[in-house]
């Protein structure tokens, strides 16, 4: 894997909204298509949530998820990740019900409860194309992201249970500590594979500083054994961090769940586009992309054979 890069593709999210762009995919056909896209375009893995299709609104259904992943499966190689994080107002049995009937490979698991808010976005939208969308980012104000202990611990045991990788999300340096007190009591086995998530509001912000001391703290914790990846919310954040990585030996997230322009005030079109440019980036820095099969086998997933789906 020397010089090799893991490129996961995010591929539409909770926190951005039909409102602000045309462009998020909502249906199941429109986030499979999208992911589609991304692997052609170099992504080894794509971080799937879903979404009503008549509105945009997070959903938990997994008759939605279901229709998503086995689109995928049928048309590539690709590693499906899926969320536990879900959306606003779920619980952890909504949100760990995919993990439980489909088995992916890898899921994310949200390493602390955090202030998780959206609600500077009331002064950009004009115009708000679903009824539900204003009010869910007023009430992000208030919102705090809840992941207790308790919900680390039953989340984890259904991971382990299914054999499913959890891809650690890190929001802050806090994080880093209650995952090594789960490796200690044994929710959590090494090694350990992370997103370093910066730009939240609420959470650490994406800066390059945040990013060293996050990677340091990892080290000091967990030596060798894990892997990392990082996101930068917003633009430029994603591009900027994702060069960070590189020089970082770290991994690299893009997508229109975290980002929703390919240049300063242009909207990016598709996933596509921004796997592209985060490419391009890699090919200037001297970093090539990983295939799925050589993330599958840095990372320690199990393999597309024996996913529930």
């Amino acid at each position: 894997m020397k010089n090799k890069v893991i490129l996961t593709a995010a591929i539409t999210g909770a926190a951005t909204f039909p409102s602000q762009s045309p462009y998020i995919p909502i249906t199941p056909e429109q986030i499979a298509d999208e992911a589609i896209g991304a692997w052609e375009a170099g992504a080894a893995v794509v971080h799937i949530h879903a979404r009503n299709p008549e509105d945009g609104r997070p959903s938990s259904d997994v008759e939605l998820y279901r229709k998503i992943i086995t689109s995928i499966k049928e048309r590539s190689d690709v590693v499906i990740g899926i969320t536990t994080g879900a959306g606003v107002g779920m619980s952890v049995e909504q949100r760990a019900a995919p993990i439980s009937m489909f088995k992916p490979e890898l899921a994310s698991l949200n390493m602390g409860s955090i202030n998780f808010s959206m609600h500077p976005l009331l002064e950009r939208i004009k115009e708000w194309k679903f009824d539900w969308e204003k009010g869910y980012v007023e009430a992000s104000r208030d919102y705090i992201f809840p992941n207790t202990f308790a919900s680390l611990e039953k989340i984890s045991t259904i991971m382990k249970e299914n054999n499913t990788k959890p891809e650690l999300e890190i929001y802050d340096t806090s994080h880093l500590y209650n995952a090594s007190y789960l490796v200690s009591v044994g929710f959590l086995e090494l090694p350990l594979h992370m997103q370093f998530v910066l730009g939240v509001m609420g959470g650490t912000q994406a800066t390059i500083y945040d990013l060293v001391h996050l990677k340091n703290t990892a080290d000091r914790l967990f030596g060798d054994q894990y892997t990392w990846s990082v996101i930068g919310v917003g633009y430029p954040n994603e591009f900027r961090l994702g060069a960070a990585a590189l020089t970082l030996g770290g991994h690299i997230r893009v997508g229109l769940e975290d980002n929703l322009l390919i240049d300063r005030k242009e909207l990016a079109t598709s996933n596509k586009q921004l796997v592209e440019k985060m490419r391009r980036i890699c090919d200037e820095l001297g970093s090539t992309l990983a295939s799925p099969q050589e993330a599958r086998e840095f990372i320690g997933l199990k393999g597309m054979n024996k996913v529930g789906f």
